[in-house]
């Protein structure tokens, strides 16, 4: 059975390739090859001897997910539906930034489907399916980037990554080990500054705890949508195991570098979690912790009535939060005429046999 060269580290793959016989250094040339000049065949990689990449192909291999969807919105943003090795979908976004022409933020999976069923939230209507493998989450960005090298978006001009969000399909703190690996090879490996890196949870309480400790200092962005653990319980059920003065605390104890913040993500349900009232506490939940709050007007969902909130009632929400003296913004979201915005990815696993 042949070997993923994905699935190792750097170290691993020096290993790796001496034991093929080869220099130590090849190596590093195979991981420009994978990371930087984004191949999925040890064919292209011309620097290496034809006969050291006959060996590599008969031991191992370079994965790729299966692209069997891709949907494009009309403000530029791009979903894409994978199929992964064994048959489950996962999907990805490509978003255009809005500062700078042919720069994108992706947005990624961790899981195929998830556990948490949030209320506002089509990612968990099929149920979980499995973890996603660090290779699986890499790959993401490395068949993105490929997509855009090769200009197929852009037009003529090549456009670049920017930035990498964890906020796809499933909770990735409840697959911890293999995002991490995912987020440490973002970083050594594909060379992705750390700040431009965010991984968004629901409120994880202890992986909080270990992302703080053993993560590669990424951004972290939380999953608020509440300021009463009855309301939040009520649209996050994960709130009932981990309740907001714990993952508060957590917040409060993560290290943070100078001049970082830790996002605090709401999404406004019209007549659940907008009151000025709501407001008024989340100033309060939010002092003394260096944060800012991203506001997310509710996105339309098939499966779910929920009441997205007037115009105004948003930015009195905002305005009460500004004279508490917190960072808001109020995030427009691209995609959603593909059902690519916040809380809508939901692969199409009906359609699939089980």
């Amino acid at each position: 059975m042949k070997t993923n060269l994905k699935e190792f580290s750097a170290d691993e793959l020096v290993h790796f390739i001496e034991a093929l016989g080869e220099k130590p250094y090849r190596a590093k040339q195979v991981i420009g090859w994978i990371y930087r000049k984004l191949t999925f065949s040890i064919d292209e990689m011309t620097d290496l001897s034809k006969e050291a990449r006959e060996k590599l192909k008969k031991i191992s291999f370079i994965s790729s997910p299966a692209l069997i969807g891709i949907n494009k919105s009309k403000d530029g943003t791009v979903k894409f539906l994978f199929e992964l090795e064994d048959g489950e979908r996962i999907e990805s976004v490509l978003i255009p930034n809005i500062h700078g022409e042919g720069k994108y933020t992706i947005c990624v999976s961790s899981q195929a489907g998830c556990t948490l069923k949030c209320l506002f939230c089509r990612t968990g209507a099929h149920g979980f399916r499995r973890n996603l493998k660090s290779y699986e989450i890499v790959d993401q960005a490395v068949f993105l980037g490929k997509y855009l090298k090769e200009s197929l978006v852009s037009g003529s001009e090549p456009a670049d990554i920017t930035n990498i969000v964890l906020m796809g399909m499933g909770e990735p703190l409840n697959n911890f080990a293999e995002v991490n690996k995912a987020l440490w090879k973002f970083t050594s490996v594909m060379n992705y500054s750390k700040r431009r890196i965010t991984l968004s949870t629901a409120g994880i309480v202890p992986k909080i705890y270990e992302l703080g400790k053993y993560g590669p200092g990424v951004n972290l962005a939380v999953s608020l949508n509440a300021t009463t653990d009855e309301i939040r319980s009520r649209i996050m059920p994960i709130n009932r195991k981990f309740p907001i003065k714990e993952l508060l605390q957590a917040c409060r104890e993560y290290p943070l570098a100078p001049r970082r913040r830790i996002t605090f993500e709401y999404v406004l349900i019209g007549g659940v979690n907008d009151s000025n009232e709501d407001a008024l506490r989340l100033v309060r939940l939010l002092k003394g912790i260096r944060a800012k709050v991203n506001l997310i007007p509710c996105n339309p969902s098939n499966d779910k009535a929920l009441a997205k909130p007037s115009g105004n009632r948003v930015h009195r929400f905002q305005e009460i939060l500004l004279n508490g003296k917190l960072s808001v913004s109020i995030r427009k979201s691209k995609g959603s005429d593909i059902s690519a915005a916040c809380g809508q990815l939901k692969a199409e696993y009906e359609n699939k046999p089980q």
